[in-house]
């Protein structure tokens, strides 16, 4: 008996693991996230943090603008409470395009499951990027990223 209850356990324990392994929808997955980063800094911490760009400010490795980090929030959580402290952090500005993608990115907006294609759009276009052709250009950027071997990594970068 206490062999069976064991076994059902596993089982259940296993089944948590393999559904928790599969992407959230809107997740980013690290090649895509990457290499989004790559295309706006080089996926370096810019010197200075912000720039202007299209008539707003945007920071940090991932090029973010307030109103971004802001709609991140909805979904990404407190996001170190500020936009440009979060801008300075590599890992608060990735899980701000995260909690961005977790928002737009989804399957019922898009029509079909998110591709880094439409992760890339989005990032760069708003909300509706992916269905924006000025938004082709820079998916190209991504794209070609993705096709170089040793795509950038976070984590090189952080220091």
């Amino acid at each position: 008996m206490e062999s069976s209850k064991s076994i059902g356990f596993l089982v259940m324990l296993a089944g948590i693991l393999l559904a928790s392994s599969n992407f959230a929808e809107g997740q980013v997955p690290d090649d895509c996230l990457n290499c989004i980063c790559y295309v706006e800094s080089g996926c370096k911490m810019p010197i200075p943090l912000c720039k202007m760009d299209e008539g707003s400010l945007s920071c940090g490795p991932y090029q973010i603008k307030y109103k971004y980090w802001s709609d991140a929030r909805q979904k990404g959580g407190n996001l170190d409470f500020d936009w440009q402290v979060c801008s300075a952090s590599f890992d608060c500005s990735a899980r701000a395009v995260q909690g961005y993608m977790a928002r737009y990115a989804i399957e019922s907006r898009l029509g079909h499951p998110p591709t880094c294609e439409d992760f890339a759009r989005i990032h760069n276009g708003g909300p509706n990027g992916f269905k924006n052709p000025g938004t082709i250009k820079y998916w190209n950027e991504v794209k070609a990223c993705l096709g170089e071997t040793g795509a950038p990594n976070l984590a090189i970068n952080e220091a």
